[in-house]
């Protein structure tokens, strides 16, 4: 494939790789890169970071010397920097491999919390628990990113954990909070609701969810019951729409280096960590993190964390819902015809990169995303699907090439008829 890069930047020789346009605005080669949805390219000043980095943090944080404590400076101005972005507070954040590993956290930390509670009320002696004897019991939507569905139903298929996955409204595209609060057990222990629909880009309704949670907190501590916790992955929303912790009133929220222009790393926030919030370490090693994360940190990473037309009778948008709020970057929608499955769409494509889903499902081939066909999109329209989301730097122009593009795309497959 023709190298792609960013447009519209001055990067350095380094960002060459970046995605997007090369090349004259006519030009067969050129390629114009839509799939910022699963992951952006590296701002120039975020290179900058890692390779200021690289040459003057190579130090070990942990150690006393001029490099170490020149990269230990570096991860508490990223960790502040982070916190800032999110309106919380430094010493809540804990930096992780990614949002894989910080969604897995999140969700083990819980198991781990319940069975400890459990096992300190036993010794207590006496003292009899109404949820005594049970497993853990989640709370999540259909529609989630795989690193939360997929570690649930392993929990459930091991019958360490039971899950209600709440199915999202046909209507509005969204998880309902009445339904959520319907699920509700009193073995319930954390609602884990993404803050934006990563295929979509359907906006949920953390905030509401938040608010009853914590009205229903309440009447649980009254009666006896613990807490439930509330998450949420904001991995596609951090950098396109605001993100404030206190807003959402969640207790744990992901951060997702990748998707905002920065390394491949991520961030966990757990409010009040360790004093109001549990968090239990998967990871056992040299005390890092305050023993949350252990492991020598990564510190350029670290640094790097810390800066469409067809006629609308062949169209199918599959993320309009009516009144719901949907990331601006984001559209998700479907040429009609029997022979215009999104890969062999995109197969064809000259200039356009994009994808028909999360980036994650990409070896799926035709089969339809799960995401929208729980959306209630029929599945010969959903097996059609293309994700086009543009980033900071996208033009008109470009849009304009791409719709061009699809449309000779669509041409070319047809006339194979």
């Amino acid at each position: 494939m023709e190298a792609a890069v960013a447009p519209g930047r001055d990067a350095p020789a380094p960002a060459a790789s970046q995605p997007s346009g090369c090349g004259k605005h006519n030009s067969p080669e050129r390629k114009v890169y839509m799939d910022y949805n699963a992951t952006t390219p590296l701002e120039p000043e975020v290179i900058q970071a890692m390779t200021e980095a690289m040459w003057e943090a190579w130090g070990n944080p942990s150690s006393l010397y001029p490099a170490g404590k020149k990269a230990k400076d570096i991860i508490n101005a990223a960790r502040e920097s982070l916190a800032k972005m999110i309106g919380g507070k430094p010493q809540d954040i804990i930096f992780t491999s990614g949002g894989t590993e910080s969604n897995n956290l999140v969700i083990h930390s819980v198991v781990k919390h319940f069975h400890a509670n459990q096992t300190s009320k036993g010794h207590a002696g006496g003292h009899h628990s109404p949820v005594e004897g049970a497993k853990p019991h989640f709370i999540t939507s259909s529609v989630e990113h795989d690193s939360i569905r997929l570690p649930l139903e392993h929990l459930a298929e091991e019958q360490v954990a039971a899950v209600t996955f709440v199915p999202v409204s046909k209507v509005s595209g969204q998880a309902e909070v009445d339904d959520i609060l319907a699920a509700v057990r009193p073995t319930t222990r954390l609602v884990t609701i993404m803050l934006a629909n990563n295929e979509t880009g359907v906006v949920m309704p953390v905030p509401e969810i938040s608010q009853r949670i914590k009205a229903l907190n309440q009447e649980r501590v009254a009666t006896g019951l613990p807490p439930i916790l509330m998450h949420t992955d904001a991995a596609q929303a951090l950098g396109k729409q605001r993100v404030d912790v206190e807003d959402l009133g969640v207790d744990f929220l992901t951060i997702v280096g990748h998707k905002f222009y920065g390394p491949r790393i991520g961030a966990l926030y757990v409010r009040g960590l360790g004093e109001f919030t549990p968090l239990y370490p998967m990871l056992f090693g040299g005390g890092q993190e305050r023993n949350f994360r252990p492991g020598t940190e990564n510190t350029p990473m670290i640094a790097g964390l810390g800066k469409a037309e067809f006629g609308q009778k062949r169209i199918h948008l599959n993320s309009q819902f009516p009144g719901t709020q949907r990331l601006p970057n984001t559209c998700n929608f479907s040429i009609r015809g029997p022979r215009l499955q999104g890969h062999e769409v995109l197969a064809r494509c000259r200039v356009l990169l994009a994808s028909v889903g999360a980036a994650c499902h990409s070896d799926h081939g035709d089969r339809p995303s799960p995401v929208l066909l729980n959306y209630g999109i029929p599945f010969d329209v959903a097996r059609n699907a293309l994700r086009v989301s543009v980033g900071r730097s996208t033009t008109r122009a470009e849009v304009d090439l791409i719709v061009q593009d699809l449309k000779q795309a669509v041409a070319q497959l047809e006339n194979q008829a």
